[in-house]
């Protein structure tokens, strides 16, 4: 029988917000949470199976800009207000033509130690409208 080797795990590359686009995943970078706004909010007291669902959008944000971060369920009580986060694995979602980020199920959000930055609010990622344009070859 062959030992099987483990994959060595690799170091993550932070990423700054103003570097965000439409369309990509696999991001790990840390921001400031500035507000957050429950948006949803649903609960199934008759079906023990089902759980509740929680959705709040986030305004984060770092030194580059500023983006809507999606919360969902557990994730919204680590997303409080003045808190500094850890995103592994965020994607960007479209909602209504502009970009939120969000992390699911395999990714993960962390509280950390507050960070040493002031968030550019002025230059919000979110309020950019995107029109999804075919190309015909």
């Amino acid at each position: 029988m062959a030992t099987q080797v483990k994959p060595e795990m690799r170091k993550p590359v932070f990423t700054k917000i103003d570097q965000l686009t439409p369309g990509t995943s696999g991001h790990t970078l840390i921001a400031k949470v500035l507000s957050s706004t429950t948006v949803l909010q649903k609960g199934r007291a008759a079906s023990t199976h089902l759980r509740n669902t929680v959705i709040s959008e986030c305004l984060i944000g770092d030194e580059t800009g500023s983006i809507i971060f999606t919360a969902r369920n557990e994730q919204v009580a680590l997303m409080k207000p003045d808190s500094t986060v850890i995103l592994r694995n965020a994607k960007i979602d479209m909602f209504k033509g502009s970009m939120r980020l969000g992390v699911d199920k395999w990714g993960r959000v962390e509280v950390t130690e507050p960070a040493k930055f002031e968030v550019k609010e002025d230059n919000n990622l979110s309020l950019i409208e995107y029109e999804l344009v075919n190309v015909t070859n």
